[in-house]
């Protein structure tokens, strides 16, 4: 389909804009008042909302024929979605636990979703400054210190560099890093394991368990937008709008060929 035309910077400034409500919250001495939970045991912040709010805010005024999904909205009928060609995927608050444990390993999460695949995402650290963004077939790019430069996945093949959740390692993780050259092991909260292998400081994360579509949809065009991939255990794509937002395990790799 015919993309509409969209100012990505404009949605950079949503996510930098939205990076800076949550900041007000992460400085408050004590938020401990200020944090709910959530249907499935998972925390959700003052931050979370005021994030959410002005995203969704946001993109329904820079583009009102584009319709949303963020974690934190009502959920959607699949009904209805089911037939959307395009759509945000939003995560206004990725790695709540890493904000509540303030390490400043969180990000805001935008992707944008057509035919079922993410084309493009902007994914800022708000404690870091950081700002990464991707578009299929334009590249994927870092803002830092007020430069923007280009990346792209690392061309390393031995001694690689794995990367694994903060907070959600587990033995699988291990085993799948055992079955490759991994030299070096690091670990970060959030998307910020897409970001690292779309720069190229790192060449493998894997996964294990369930994440839901916004976890992923804005890492997955930054990494492929850079040279690498996203896919199921099974080697296949991602599937996105799916009846069930869940994802499945998942392998992010700089280079196919380790996945051969």
């Amino acid at each position: 389909m015919q993309l509409p035309e969209i100012n990505f910077d404009k949605v950079q400034e949503i996510a930098l804009r939205a990076g800076k409500l949550i900041m007000e919250v992460y400085s408050l001495p004590d938020f401990t008042d200020l944090i709910d939970t959530k249907a499935d045991n998972s925390p959700l912040t003052l931050a979370d909302k005021k994030s959410n709010d002005f995203i969704v805010a946001g993109l329904k005024s820079l583009t009102p024929q584009i319709p949303i999904i963020s974690e934190e909205e009502k959920e959607v009928s699949y009904d209805v979605r089911k037939n959307w060609s395009i759509f945000w995927l939003v995560d206004p608050l990725d790695g709540t636990k890493e904000f509540i444990k303030r390490n400043g390993e969180f990000t805001v999460n935008i992707g944008l979703i057509v035919n079922g695949y993410p084309v493009a995402g902007v994914i800022y650290a708000p404690a870091l400054d950081e700002m990464y963004f991707g578009q299929i077939g334009k590249g994927s790019f870092k803002i830092s210190n007020g430069k923007t430069f280009p990346i792209k996945v690392s061309d390393r093949k031995t001694a690689l560099i794995g990367v694994g959740s903060r907070s959600h390692a587990a033995k699988e993780e291990e085993d799948f890093f055992s079955k490759f050259n991994v030299a070096e092991r690091i670990s970060k909260g959030s998307s910020l394991k897409f970001c690292l292998l779309a720069e190229g400081s790192a060449d493998l994360y894997y996964r294990h368990g369930p994440t839901m579509e916004w976890d992923t949809a804005a890492g997955q065009a930054i990494v492929e937008a850079s040279g690498g991939v996203v896919v199921n255990l099974d080697k296949k794509r991602f599937e996105y709008n799916k009846e069930s937002l869940l994802n499945n395990s998942f392998i992010c790799a700089s280079d196919e060929v380790f996945l051969s």
